[in-house]
């Protein structure tokens, strides 16, 4: 797989680079802009050879059409401040004003295009209009950059489909990406821990089929764990639960132990009546939840346990939070679990999405951490062996 090393000298040459900035917004304030922040090394060395550099990334959901909701403009007014230099902004993509910018950049400029996804072709599962809108997207570079390591599992226009049409490389957001989910998959030192949080087991099934051969430890927690829980024929109370999980989980726990991993369940609970931020909250055994009570977080005992687990590891990957973060009285697992990664004697790696924005909320910087990774799915589908279409196109095995 090529790097932009690789593509010779870029000074005068237009290179489209896909970046990853779809950030939280509220109104046209960004909540967090760490996609942005790891987007601009990539950016900045291509601008600092000369380069002409071209942006182009999504934001949202718009599905297809143009919505001003979703539109990148306070996306690139922060990253010119983070460059420290003018950022154009083209209020299309591949429209009169994307060609125009495109025309007129000079050596080292920087633009933002508008929101790829207000185009249909973007996310089309037609190879034929897919691939139209993708020789729009050409025409406007001469050379291609893949530095979106949260799109690289979709087959996408600006992501897939451009990497045929132009000389192509990763950037080094994305290169860094793939160093270390290769230590991850093919090389962790060991003990190696993997924590899973989050919502759904469903979501997580892959990684577990994947790691359960690798890793060392095996600890969830988050609204997933009460999947387990049950599996055991423990009360969830009124907790979130994946019914039709009961018997896979339990598949889960039974292998584990034939593999000699030690998957860990928390054995202390927080729950609440309702869940609200100030619904009043007592910890109780996982064994003994009340029937009419919700479970919002782990334990102090078990953030204990997997905090211990943790430190005494040598590789973590950790994806998903251990409760509601987002309410203080159900963070406390959650903050223990990023409190202990940062305390690892090795490689410590945040998996991403809620991850990543639970560290930052909590108070941690990035650079507590060994990785934090900018793309949550990617690195699960990546984690559970698929193919990323963005990166086999770049490795010449088209998906």
């Amino acid at each position: 797989m090529k790097t932009v090393s690789d593509l010779g000298d870029l000074r005068g040459k237009r290179v489209l680079v896909r970046s990853d900035l779809n950030v939280p917004l509220d109104g046209r304030t960004i909540t967090d802009d760490g996609r942005v922040r790891a987007s601009v090394p990539t950016i900045k060395a291509l601008a600092d050879t000369g380069a002409r550099v071209l942006v182009v990334a999504h934001l949202g959901r718009p599905k297809g059409t143009a919505d001003p909701a979703y539109s990148l403009a306070p996306v690139a007014e922060r990253l010119a401040e983070l460059l420290g230099s003018p950022v154009l902004f083209a209020n299309d993509t591949v429209g009169t004003e994307a060609k125009r910018i495109s025309a007129a950049l000079q050596d080292g400029d920087v633009a933002v295009l508008e929101n790829v996804r207000f185009n249909a072709g973007e996310t089309s599962k037609d190879d034929a209009e897919r691939g139209a809108f993708a020789d729009e997207l050409a025409a406007l570079a001469d050379v291609f950059v893949s530095d979106g390591f949260g799109v690289v599992h979709r087959k996408q226009a600006s992501v897939y489909d451009i990497a045929t049409r132009l000389p192509a490389a990763v950037g080094g957001l994305v290169g860094a990406e793939m160093t270390v989910l290769k230590r991850l998959t093919e090389s962790p030192e060991r003990p190696y821990t993997v924590v899973l949080g989050g919502s759904k087991v469903s979501d997580k099934l892959g990684v577990i089929d994947n790691l359960l051969d690798k890793a060392d430890n095996l600890l969830i927690g988050g609204g997933m764990v009460f999947t387990f829980l049950k599996a055991q024929d423990y009360e969830v109370g009124t907790s979130l639960l994946e019914a039709d999980q009961l018997d896979i989980a339990k598949g889960y726990i039974e292998q584990a132990a034939a593999k000699g991993v030690e998957l860990v369940l928390p054995t202390d609970i927080v729950v609440a009546p309702e869940f609200k931020a100030d619904s009043p909250a007592t910890t109780v055994a996982a064994d003994e939840m009340p029937a009419d009570q919700m479970g919002l977080d782990i334990g102090p005992d078990s953030a204990a346990h997997f905090a211990e687990i943790i430190r005494g590891s040598k590789t973590v990957f950790w994806n998903g939070p251990m409760g509601v973060f987002e309410m203080p009285a159900f963070a406390a697992g959650t903050k223990a679990i990023a409190q202990a990664l940062t305390e690892v004697d090795g490689l410590s790696v945040v998996g991403g999405g809620d991850s990543a924005a639970a560290v930052r909320q909590l108070g941690f910087a990035d650079s507590d951490f060994g990785h934090i990774s900018t793309g949550g799915g990617a690195s699960l589908e990546y984690l559970e062996g698929k193919t990323l279409p963005g990166l086999a196109i770049l490795e010449g095995t088209p998906a």
